[in-house]
């Protein structure tokens, strides 16, 4: 039985969902898809929230997919995978849909499910040393189709036929080659670097990030058509904000805006 858990913290705009469960490399089992949808619901209506981060407990994997051990309890019939299914895609998806923008910190392990859910993410940051697969391939499964699709829009199609055919492993190095990845920073440097990178963004005015963020979504996403009336609404709320004027305020008197979401 899995002993992993979802820690849930909150510092300086910046909420962070760590996925610890180091004796199986940070896998996930059902009941912490349960733990991270239910934060991930509580994060995405808190106004204090500006930016969201995923990391693995450790520094030896991010995620390495979905908690196999317990695949005879939860997948070990139709109905028991449908509700499995149903559980860990409301995780999936949230993420995929979280209104703020969503950080993937990186090291080690990233494979199957753990890059589905990089994948879902809006910036990816990883160490030198990390390493990333979807092993599909040589377990006999077939990868999620929305997996799938994020997948494409990163790197595109025939990059995720390699990926997916081959199985192969790919050091960090290639994996920013294709883009894959957004950032790639020396293991001895990672958390310093990494705070730097946040840093910046925690400051960046709430409602551009959002709109952004969606917007891209909506162009990004192959399974659904644009909805360009949310799109348009987008800009209107920036155009509408306390956080425009105060930005062109800042601009004219050559200081740092202060943003509140407003």
């Amino acid at each position: 039985m899995s002993t992993g858990r979802i820690v849930g913290s909150k510092k300086d705009g910046v909420a962070q969902l760590l996925f610890d469960n180091e004796p199986r490399r940070n896998a996930i089992s059902m009941a912490m898809s349960q733990q991270a949808a239910d934060l991930l619901e509580q994060y995405a209506d808190d106004p204090e929230v500006r930016l969201l981060v995923i990391a693995g407990a450790g520094d030896k994997s991010f995620i390495s997919g979905a908690d196999i051990s317990e695949f005879e309890k939860t997948r070990a019939d139709p109905r028991t995978a449908a509700h499995y299914s149903l559980v860990s895609s409301r995780m999936y998806n949230l993420v995929h849909d979280f209104p703020k923008p969503v950080i993937a910190k990186i090291r080690g392990f990233c494979f199957g499910g753990g890059l589905g859910l990089a994948a879902a993410c809006d910036l990816r940051f990883a160490s030198d040393d990390s390493l990333f697969a979807i092993p599909a391939a040589r377990l006999g499964i077939a990868y999620r189709v929305d997996f799938i699709a994020w997948l494409n829009a990163i790197v595109g199609a025939a990059r995720v036929r390699e990926i997916l055919i081959t199985a192969r492993r790919y050091p960090a190095a290639e994996a920013k080659a294709m883009g894959l990845v957004h950032q790639v920073v020396p293991a001895a440097d990672f958390e310093a670097a990494f705070a730097s990178y946040i840093a910046g963004m925690a400051q960046n005015a709430p409602l551009s990030m959002i709109a952004s963020k969606q917007m891209i979504n909506e162009i990004a996403d192959p399974l659904k058509p644009i909805d360009l009336a949310k799109c348009e609404a987008l800009s209107k709320a920036c155009l509408a904000s306390a956080d425009y004027a105060e930005g062109r305020r800042a601009f004219m008197e050559k200081r740092t805006p202060v943003f509140t979401g407003a």
